[in-house]
Parts: structure tokens; sequence; C-alpha cells
């Protein structure tokens, strides 16, 4: 604690009863801010491992479907199988407001509705594990999207977490203390100047009286 550079007088003690009551009022609300924010980060981690486990499974089939798709078709015939997709995906970025933080969300549209347009070759001179490859990508996909939305908040959410605790705790530990600090000493001040005031009022009051006694 650290008692601040102020003159000790009653509208000094005003002013800082006055500021102490605002970062009271502001510590309490960035604390609830804080919990709320670690409430909804600890959901989206949740949620994160889930998605990564399921996206790295499935990235993992689709790469052992692929091997044996390259074992038995030569890759120049895969290449050109892959080379002319049919289906196109566009990627809307939005944001929402989560507690002052602004995360993205991704939202996909596809070219066309038809399913069966992820294969973008015919079946005489590929293998069906290319295309058990190319479903096992197309299903995960989405997750693959959210995975990245879900992430990217999680990045944001910590940062803000971070900034609002480290606010929690200057408002906690020093301006709060320090205004506390200040506040006694003014008010000790002042009493004591109080008491020396009144001390000052009877010495010259007995004075007065003492030269009244003896005028008279």
């Amino acid at each position: 604690m650290a008692r601040l550079n102020v003159n000790p007088t009653r509208m000094e003690l005003g002013k800082l009863k006055k500021k102490l009551q605002t970062a009271r009022r502001g510590h309490k609300l960035l604390k609830d801010k804080c919990d709320e924010l670690m409430r909804q980060f600890m959901i989206l981690i949740k949620e994160n491992r889930q998605l990564r486990s399921e996206v790295e499974t499935a990235v993992k089939e689709a790469d052992r479907y692929m091997a044996v798709a390259g074992s038995v078709v030569q890759r120049e015939v895969l290449e050109t199988a892959l080379l002319l997709p049919k289906q196109e995906v566009e990627l809307e970025v939005t944001e929402k407001n989560v507690m002052s933080v602004c995360i993205p969300e991704f939202k996909t549209k596809y070219k066309t509705g038809d399913s069966n347009d992820i294969y973008s070759y015919g079946t005489a001179f590929t293998s069906t594990d290319l295309d058990g490859a190319v479903s096992a990508l197309s299903e995960v996909f989405p997750k693959m999207i959210r995975l990245a939305e879900v992430e990217k908040a999680c990045q944001l959410m910590a940062d803000e977490i971070e900034k609002t605790r480290r606010r929690v705790n200057a408002l906690e530990h020093i301006m709060i203390p320090d205004y506390e600090e200040t506040i006694k000493y003014i008010t000790m001040k002042l009493s004591e100047n109080e008491r020396n005031t009144t001390v000052s009022l009877m010495k010259v009051k007995d004075m007065v009286l003492k030269q009244s006694h003896n005028y008279h």
C-alpha cells in the first residue's frame, strides 16, 4: 500500500471516497466478467479437445485410404482425378460479441446441393479407396471449420481473460488499498487538526477569561 500525494483536506477526502466507491464497483464488475469469461472458455476448451480428436481420427482415416489408393493407382491418375473439382465452398466470416470479445463465426455455402459432387472423377480408372479418402475428408470438413472457429475463440478469450485479470489485480492490490490508506491518513489528519483547533480555542477562551477577570 502507498499513500497518494494529496492535500489532507475535506474536499480531497470527498473526492477519494467517490473514487474508492467507483473502484470497488469496477472491481466487482470486472471480477464477474472474468468469472463468466473463464466459464465460457472452459466450455470451448472441452469442445476444442473433442473436435480435435475427431478431426485427427478422420484425417488419419483419409490418409490411410489415400495411401492404399496410391499403391494401386498411378500418381498421375490420382492427380488428374482430383484436378477439376465439381464442388466449391464459400466461407463467410462474421463476428459475435461475447463479454466484449469479438469471436469469429464461419459459415459455409456449397456451390451445389448434390452430395455426389464431392467426387470430381469417374470410377473407371480410380479405386474405391480414393472414394473413401474423399468421403472421409468431406464428412470431417464441417468439423474442421468449427475447430478453426473454436480455436480462434479460445485464443481471443484467453487474451481477454489475461487482460481482465490484470485489471482486477491492479484494482484489488494497488488502487483500492492506496485509496483506503490515503482516506485513512486524511481522516486522521483532519481529526488531529480538529483536536488542535479545539485545544487552541480552549486556550484562547482561558486567556480571554483570565484577562476579563483581571480587568474586573
